[in-house]
C-alpha cells in the first residue's frame, strides 16, 4: 500500500468506528479485526501503520466527530507530512480544503467535563489516552512470582500488590507457557488493588456480584487458598461473559461457585444468601471513563442519559449487595470510572440512606482519598482510572 492508501484505509476504519459509536455497534477492536480479514492483500507493515493512524485519530478527540475526513483535516492542519498525502492520485484521498468541517474539542467530551471527579491535585485526563502498560497477576494457586519472572525476566514488580508484575506493552503473554498453565493472568494493577480491598482470606464466604468473565473472582480465589478455603461465588446477568469463568477457573486451579442471574431479579435469585457473606464485591457496570487508554472510542458512545442509567443501576446493586453482607462484614464498591456521580457522589447518597454501613480503611497506600473511598488514576498511580471504597456493616 502507498502512504496515501494507508491514510484512506485508516479513514474507512474511522468512519466505521464513528457509525458504530453512534448506533451502538461493534467495538473498535472488532471493526479493525474484521476490516483486515477481508483485505488479505494488506501486509503486516501496512496493517500496523493503518491501525496506529486510526487509533491515534480516535485518541485525539473526545467529541464524536462527524466523519473521518473531519478528523484527518484537523490533524493535517498541524502535520504538513500528513496533508501532503491527500493528493487524489491512485488510492489517495482528495486534497483537504480550508472550508471543510474539522473535528473539535479536547480529550474529554464537552458535556462530560463538568461531571468529572476533582480530587486534590486534579486529574490529567490526557494521560487517560496514553498507551496502557501490560500488568500481570501471578496466580499463587499455580506458582510463585519468581517462577513467573523466569518466563518474563524483564517484568518489574509493582508496589502495593505483591503478586503484580509489569511488562512492556505488546508482550505476547497469552501465547506463553506460563499463561496456558495458569501461572499468571493479564490484570491491571488497579483491578488487583480492588481485590486487595476485599481482604479475602481462607475460610471466608465471598461473593463477586458483577463477576463478568471472572478476572477479579480468580484473584479472590487465590487470596482465599489455605486451610478451609472458604466459599467463593461469582454471579452476573451476562451469560456470554460468565460462561468463560469455568474454563478460566479450571486453568487457574480455582474452586468457584457460578450462578447466572436474570436481570431485574437478582435479589430474588440470591435470597437464599441473605446476610451470608463476609465480603461482597460490587465491580459495578459503569461509564468506563477510567479505561479510555484501552478503549478510547467509548468516549463517543457515552451520553448523559446512559450515565443516568448507570448510576441508577449502581445504586440498585449496592442495595442488593448490602442485604447479602453479614453484620461485621464488608461491602466493596468499585467502578472503572472517574465521574463524580459514579464514585464519591454515588456513595455519599447511598451511605446517607444506609447508616448501617461506614467507610473502612483500605489496605494499600496507592490512590488519593476522595469521599468515602479512594480514586486511582494513570497519572498518579500508574493504573487505569478507578474509584474504590470498602464499607463495613455495623448493623
Amino acid at each position: 500500500m502507498t502512504p496515501g492508501a494507508r491514510v484512506a484505509a485508516a479513514m474507512e476504519i474511522l468512519d466505521l468506528i464513528i457509525a458504530a459509536a453512534r448506533d451502538n455497534g461493534p467495538s473498535a477492536d472488532r471493526i479493525i479485526a474484521d476490516y483486515f480479514k477481508t483485505r488479505r492483500y494488506a501486509g503486516s507493515k501496512d496493517r500496523r501503520a493503518v491501525r496506529e493512524l486510526a487509533w491515534e485519530a480516535v485518541r485525539l478527540f473526545g467529541n464524536r466527530p462527524v466523519s473521518a475526513r473531519a478528523i484527518m483535516a484537523t490533524m493535517a492542519d498541524s502535520d504538513p507530512d500528513l496533508a501532503a498525502l491527500f493528493t487524489g492520485e491512485g488510492h489517495a484521498q482528495p486534497p483537504i480544503t480550508p472550508v471543510e468541517p474539522r473535528a473539535t474539542g479536547g480529550p474529554v467530551p464537552d458535556w462530560l467535563v463538568s461531571q468529572l471527579a476533582q480530587p486534590e491535585g486534579g486529574i490529567n485526563f490526557a494521560n487517560l489516552l496514553d498507551r496502557a502498560p501490560l500488568d500481570l497477576r501471578v496466580n499463587r494457586l499455580r506458582g510463585t512470582v519468581a517462577e513467573a519472572q523466569a518466563h518474563w525476566p524483564e517484568a518489574v514488580p509493582l508496589p502495593d500488590a505483591p503478586f503484580a508484575l509489569r511488562l512492556p506493552a505488546g508482550a505476547a503473554v497469552e501465547q506463553s507457557d506460563g499463561y496456558r498453565d495458569g501461572l499468571y493472568e493479564v490484570q491491571d494493577l488497579g483491578s488487583q488493588l480492588i481485590v486487595a480491598a476485599c481482604q479475602a482470606g481462607p475460610g471466608m464466604k465471598v461473593l463477586d456480584l458483577c463477576a463478568g468473565a471472572g478476572g477479579k473472582t480468580l484473584a479472590l480465589a487465590a487470596d482465599m487458598c489455605g486451610p478451609g478455603d472458604g466459599f467463593l461465588m461469582a454471579t452476573d446477568t451476562a451469560r456470554v461473559r460468565l460462561d468463560e469463568l469455568p474454563r478460566r477457573a479450571e486453568r487457574a486451579g480455582a474452586n468457584i461457585d457460578v450462578r447466572l442471574l436474570n436481570g431485574g431479579q437478582e435479589a430474588e435469585a440470591l435470597a437464599d444468601m441473605h446476610a451470608n457473606f463476609d465480603v461482597v464485591l460490587i465491580d459495578a457496570p459503569c461509564s468506563g471513563t477510567g479505561t479510555w487508554r484501552r478503549n478510547p472510542e467509548t468516549r463517543w458512545r457515552l451520553t448523559e442519559e446512559r450515565l443516568r442509567q448507570l448510576t441508577h443501576t449502581q445504586s440498585m446493586l449496592l442495595d442488593i449487595g448490602a442485604a447479602l453482607v453479614r453484620p461485621g462484614g464488608a461491602l466493596v464498591y468499585a467502578v472503572c470510572a472517574l465521574t463524580e456521580a459514579e464514585g464519591a457522589g454515588q456513595l455519599a447518597l447511598w451511605l446517607a440512606a444506609h447508616p448501617e454501613f461506614i467507610p473502612d480503611v483500605l489496605p494499600f497506600s496507592a490512590g488519593r482519598p476522595y469521599g468515602a473511598g479512594t480514586i486511582l488514576t494513570p497519572c498518579h498511580d500508574g493504573t487505569d482510572g478507578f474509584y474504590v471504597a470498602r464499607l463495613k456493616k455495623i448493623g
